[in-house]
């Protein structure tokens, strides 16, 4: 994590210091109640609270330094503070010096879904011959992303950093500040659409992490999707393509399903791949980090290794041992109808199981459309693959509304409590069946998979 004295972060800001100029700092913290010695501690104004009046106590508690917003009144009285105009851009241009300073590739990762297992993946393969930071959890918006830099330690050869967004002119923030070395997209998707409107209009946000992206660098994207490839008609920079089409540059000739892993072939080598985690989607994430390692130089004994080796996120597509031998697929940080779509299908095609049941819940921020959007998963639900449908929420009871179209009624169960739910899941399955949970993180299904395991 960045260690500066206070003279040096007042460098950085451009502003004078007055104080100690010896005095060190260590990492970094927005949360008061998570200050640890040497901590440069970072309020924020909100519109129902103002961090800035746990200052004092986060100095007191051993921060060895605060920001301060200028037009926040009455700062603290021989604080030891840094006055800014602004502190969420004092914390961005802080962690912009940093990532200069240190100097590591940098890697950057946007897409409607994949982003979170990609990043996952590119870190397993590259981390068999570099030293590599990566976003932890969620941090990555516009306050998580330079979180994330200043948690990078001094010798980090290459950062991979997620980057999200909600609307127009989030990513190319993030890409101007972060300055990738190699952007990637894994795809382009329905989330969003409440905030963009279309699928248009989120394929021209996912493409503002070319804003930042360095002259001699490199795209990676989804060839397969007509929306990227041409809006990337004529663009200068270098560009290398993944996906099921044989014109990508790396696409898969096989791909076979396990009960725990998946094992692919591409036409880039002659050996076949395997992935410890399960679905088609998860070979399309899988090929963009291996564009990522090739560009690195990372061969393919490397890559496999790094696969083998690989620990994605929690709630992603994670396979678990449930009570009385029930399989679990927890696939509940996030839905749309893509990856919800994409589960469902992994689920159809897995063998060996005696039943197979879906638990699936709402589907959030798809604006106009999304009763229809519900719908069509439930009437896209393959007929004699799937024992039982379980839905929870107002917009789950659509997708139980689309299933009936090709389930019979006695296999649909749809609920508004999630107790109820689980009470009558756990009724239902037995030894040797299957349970897919997935939703958006507001539904916080986890509680289902946590009820059986």
């Amino acid at each position: 994590m960045i260690k500066r004295s206070i003279a040096q972060l007042a460098n950085m800001l451009g502003i004078k210091w007055q104080g100690n100029t010896e005095t060190m700092v260590t990492g970094v913290t927005i949360d008061s109640r998570k200050i640890e010695k040497g901590n440069l501690f970072v309020p924020f104004k909100g519109e129902h609270t103002d961090g800035h009046v746990y200052v004092e106590q986060a100095l007191k508690n051993g921060a060895a330094v605060a920001l301060w917003q200028k037009d926040v009144p009455n700062p603290p009285d021989n604080a030891e503070l840094l006055i800014v105009d602004d502190t969420l851009e004092a914390l961005q241009k802080i962690a912009s010096s940093y990532l200069q300073e240190v100097k590591p590739k940098v890697i950057g990762i946007t897409g409607s879904n994949g982003k979170t297992t990609t990043k996952d993946i590119t870190e397993a393969l590259l981390s068999t011959k570099y030293k590599v930071h990566k976003t932890s959890g969620n941090f990555n918006n516009h306050l998580g992303l330079p979180l994330t830099i200043l948690g990078m330690d001094e010798d980090t050869e290459i950062a991979v950093l997620e980057m999200g967004m909600s609307s127009r002119g989030e990513i190319e923030l993030l890409s101007k500040l972060a300055k990738p070395d190699v952007a990637i997209i894994t795809n382009i998707g329905e989330s969003h659409l409440l905030d963009l409107g279309s699928r248009e209009e989120i394929a021209a946000a996912k493409l503002e992490i070319m804003a930042g992206l360095k002259e001699e660098g490199m795209l990676i994207f989804h060839g397969d999707e007509p929306l990227l490839k041409d809006k990337l008609m004529n663009k200068g920079h270098r560009m290398e393509s993944f996906g099921r089409d044989h014109s990508n540059t790396i696409h898969p000739l096989e791909i076979q399903m396990h009960e725990s892993k998946t094992v692919f072939l591409t036409n880039l080598y002659p050996e076949k791949l395997t992935l410890p985690i399960l679905g088609n989607h998860n070979v399309m994430n899988a090929m963009a980090a291996i564009l990522t390692a090739k560009e690195f130089g990372v061969d393919f004994d490397s890559i496999q290794q790094g696969l083998l080796n690989l620990k994605v996120t929690n709630m992603r597509m994670e396979l678990i041992n449930g009570n009385n031998g029930v399989k679990v697929i927890n696939d509940a940080y996030n839905a749309s109808p893509t990856s919800m779509n994409a589960a469902i299908q992994l689920v159809s095609e897995l063998k060996g199981f005696n039943h197979k049941y879906l638990v699936l819940g709402d589907m959030l921020e798809l604006g106009k459309d999304e009763v229809a959007f519900h719908q069509e998963i439930g009437a896209a639900i393959p007929v004699n693959q799937i024992a039982g449908l379980f839905t929870y929420g107002e917009l789950g009871e659509q997708i139980a509304e689309g299933a009936k179209t090709v389930l019979n009624a006695e296999q649909i169960f749809s609920f508004k409590e999630k107790e109820q739910l689980i009470d009558k899941l756990k009724e239902m399955v037995s030894e040797n069946d299957l349970v897919l949970v997935k939703a958006s993180r507001g539904m916080r299904l986890e509680e289902v998979v946590n009820s059986l395991v």
